[in-house]
């Protein structure tokens, strides 16, 4: 018998706390004239919460899962049917090639920095070289976190680290409409990594590491390595039935693998061979297959300059971008061996004896 250790998380909020919580939204004194349907609403979320209503609307799982009247998120069946049809357009030979290409900066100029950020401009300079290949690119902005009204990704609950069967592809954690944890952005992310052939990731280095917005999103994409496509196997989240079904054998299935990747990371003092090695490692350990040695680029950007003329730096730096260029031309040429199956070819297929 499998224990499952308890004793960390605190009591549930007390009722005071709880309304200053609430009521955090509703400061501005443009509100003062709806107290009264405020009162009703801070009235109707504390019942969600003290119920614990995660997910109000739900319905029968049917047909496919291992208990069909397990009573589902519509809000998640509805995200796994769109990543469904988005493998099946991935698989599909007759469809554009697709790239993603991901800002991972945290800047840019709608919101309290009031410039556009590095990351972004070179992410410009990889798109033209995609369209012009005719690949369909997808630009996802993750600095939009910073700047978007209730734009949220949500951080990961570590439910593989309970058993890996826990952890649900895609992740059932989010939304919680108890927790008020709601507009959680991975829902539509999920769906735009399955669909593309390959994904670019432009960042900079904060502190040594990736920024926030870029860390969130890595953390929550853990599900497509491993993660369960059946969360009535574990009847929600029963750690205890979980941990039985891991034990039971599981094969740890990679929902990402196989699409190619390309990095720029991109610093001004120090942190970014670490960063792109470990941006590197991480899409290995998914399954991704890099594009190449050129695909892969870490550079300082006006190496210990002023930040104040970082911009000026990049416009100089004529060989930064042309290097940028060059992954996407890498990446480019890689996703057509992808899709003609030669790529894939040369990545020998071999039994795993640790598969986690």
């Amino acid at each position: 018998m499998i224990e499952t250790r308890t004793g960390q998380a605190p009591a549930p909020l007390e009722r005071a706390l709880f309304s200053t919580r609430f009521r955090a939204s509703f400061v501005d004194p443009a509100f003062d004239a709806e107290d009264a349907s405020i009162a009703r609403l801070e009235q109707i979320a504390w019942a969600a919460y003290t119920e614990g209503r995660k997910a109000p609307f739900t319905q029968k799982a049917g047909p496919g899962y291992a208990d069909p009247d397990y009573q589902l998120s519509v809000e998640w069946i509805a995200t796994k049917q769109r990543i469904d049809q988005a493998q099946l357009h991935w698989a599909d030979p007759t469809t554009p090639s697709r790239v993603l290409l991901v800002c991972g900066s945290a800047r840019n100029d709608g919101t309290c920095p009031g410039e556009m950020s590095k990351s972004f401009r070179l992410l410009e300079l990889a798109r033209e070289v995609l369209e012009q290949a005719t690949i369909q690119v997808d630009v996802l902005d993750l600095s939009l976190l910073t700047s978007e009204y209730s734009l949220h990704i949500h951080p990961c609950k570590g439910c593989v680290s309970t058993a890996m069967p826990l952890c649900h592809w895609p992740c059932s954690c989010h939304p919680n409409h108890a927790l008020n944890q709601t507009n959680d952005w991975m829902a539509e992310i999920y769906e735009r990594w399955t669909a593309a052939h390959a994904v670019l990731i432009v960042t900079p280095v904060y502190w040594y590491q990736s920024p926030s917005p870029l860390k969130l999103m890595i953390d929550r994409l853990v599900c497509a390595d491993g993660g369960n496509p059946d969360p009535t196997a574990t009847g929600g989240k029963k750690a205890s039935v979980a941990k039985a079904l891991e034990l039971a054998g599981w094969d740890y299935p990679q929902h990402l693998a196989g699409r190619a990747y390309g990095l720029v990371v991109h610093g001004d003092v120090a942190g970014v061979e670490g960063s792109r090695r470990a941006l590197s490692d991480w899409l290995d350990w998914i399954g991704f297959i890099d594009a190449g040695v050129q695909a892969r680029l870490d550079r300082y950007i006006g190496y210990y300059g002023a930040y104040a003329t970082s911009h000026a730096a990049l416009d100089r730096d004529e060989s930064v971008q042309e290097e940028t260029r060059n992954v996407a031309r890498a990446l480019v040429k890689a996703v057509q061996e992808l899709r003609l199956g030669r790529l894939q070819a040369v990545q020998p297929t071999l039994t795993r004896p640790r598969p986690k």
